[in-house]
């Protein structure tokens, strides 16, 4: 394996933050030593040229102010006769004109969206890689101060959560597959709540945004199409730490994860028997535990940085972390604030006026939690008397208390206020 000394500069330009970090990422997944700069609109771009060179450009077409073609044309005329950076335009359009359009200024590769993210990645090996050549990733800065102290500074700028294991076998089956549709894919990804909730904070991007807020991930990959949410998923697979290698992480996951979507089959059995809105009951408990496992994958972070972690460590940042990083991360995606209302009800009910949506995942999230042994308590919830349950419909929540062992319980967290009663 050889490794360079100096990665190479490159310059992304898109409007779309998502969009952005994918191009980021599949360039740091074949030179993870690249200096990359973001630019959301064309004149910043063409800023940026003007201050540094660049061994690569990927813009789109579709830029605010100077559009991608502006920025291929400011390069070519200013490096006339030295070297020019290699340039990746992603358009929109497709016709014969608009490609005929761009070709006298040479672009490297004209893209037409949705392009096909695993062929772009490897296009990129071929620009950014010498044949035979391979390049290793910087080791990651060794940690310094305490642990608390790292958890606090990543709460802000965290990837999120690790993603299931199970979802990198799925992505290869659909990237690989004529036959893929939307609605298997709703099937593969259904059980991620990284990425759900990534899916679904991508196609509510002010890029995308039109009409109502996408509150599901059905709904967010009709906005998003096939090969956009694929894109996204792989964008989200190829991350550091996008899987815990740590086992006591990996571990504590596992039951997070089984948490969340015991949490979401409850919420949206109860919801279809009480006739409300079951996917978005289905959402909002698939996604109740995000902040737990974005701690987790920060911790895995702390580790290959050299960090040392006890378990009581865990634990303790679990309890002291979890909920702030779950309320930040909600934020920082802008899920919809309906939805976050509904992430709020499974974390405790206050004083007032609730939905009925609110009830059933406040009482999804409970049940999750209830050994079967203690599936009578549920009896004694409010939220239980206020929705009026039947015998039948208790019966089928307490069939969700399956855990073997009382779960972890939520910190509280503060979240948007109730939506209004239906």
């Amino acid at each position: 394996m050889t490794a360079l000394n100096a990665g190479p500069g490159v310059l992304v330009a898109a409007t779309d933050p998502w969009n952005r970090e994918l191009l980021g990422q599949l360039v740091l997944s074949v030179r993870g030593d690249a200096h990359i700069d973001f630019c959301e609109d064309g004149q910043q771009a063409i800023e940026h040229c003007t201050q540094r060179t660049y061994g690569l450009v990927l813009a789109e077409q579709e830029l605010p102010g100077s559009d991608g073609i502006d920025l291929l044309r400011f390069l070519r005329r200013r490096q006339r006769g030295s070297v020019s950076p290699d340039f990746i335009l992603i358009s929109a359009k497709a016709d014969a004109a608009s490609v005929r359009a761009v070709l006298p200024l040479a672009p490297t590769a004209y893209l037409v969206k949705p392009y096909n993210a695993e062929d772009l990645r490897q296009r990129l090996r071929t620009l950014l890689l010498e044949p035979g050549q391979e390049v290793s990733t910087a080791a990651p800065q060794p940690v310094s101060g305490s642990l608390a102290a790292f958890l606090s500074a990543a709460r802000d700028a965290g990837e999120g959560a690790p993603m299931l294991a199970e979802v990198g076998a799925a992505l290869s089956r659909c990237l690989n597959s004529e036959e893929t549709t939307l609605d298997k894919l709703e099937q593969e990804f259904g059980r991620d709540p990284q990425v759900t909730g990534c899916l679904i904070a991508a196609a509510n991007s002010a890029a995308r945004h039109v009409g109502m807020s996408c509150l599901t991930l059905g709904q967010a990959l009709s906005r998003l199409g096939l090969a956009q949410a694929c894109n996204l998923a792989l964008g989200l697979s190829l991350k550091q730490v996008a899987q815990l290698a740590e086992p006591r992480l990996s571990e504590r996951a596992e039951l997070f994860w089984s948490l969340s979507q015991r949490t979401a089959d409850a919420a949206q059995a109860l919801a279809e028997a009480l006739d409300v809105d079951a996917p978005r009951c289905y959402t909002a408990g698939l996604l109740h535990c995000l902040g737990d496992l974005a701690v987790l994958r920060t911790l895995e972070e702390w580790l290959q940085r050299g960090g040392e972690l006890s378990d009581e460590q865990i634990g303790e940042s679990l309890r002291g972390f979890g909920a702030a990083f779950g309320s930040t991360l909600r934020t920082r995606w802008r899920l919809p604030l309906e939805l976050r209302g509904l992430i709020a009800a499974a974390y405790g009910m206050s004083s007032g006026v609730f939905s009925r949506k609110a009830l059933i995942l406040n009482l999804a999230a409970k049940a999750a939690r209830l050994p079967a042994s203690q599936k009578a308590r549920l009896k004694e919830e409010k939220a239980l008397r206020m929705l009026n349950l039947e015998p039948a419909q208790l019966k089928l929540l307490q069939g969700f208390c399956t855990a073997a062992e009382p779960e972890p319980e939520p910190e509280a967290e503060p979240e948007p206020g109730q939506e209004p009663a239906e």
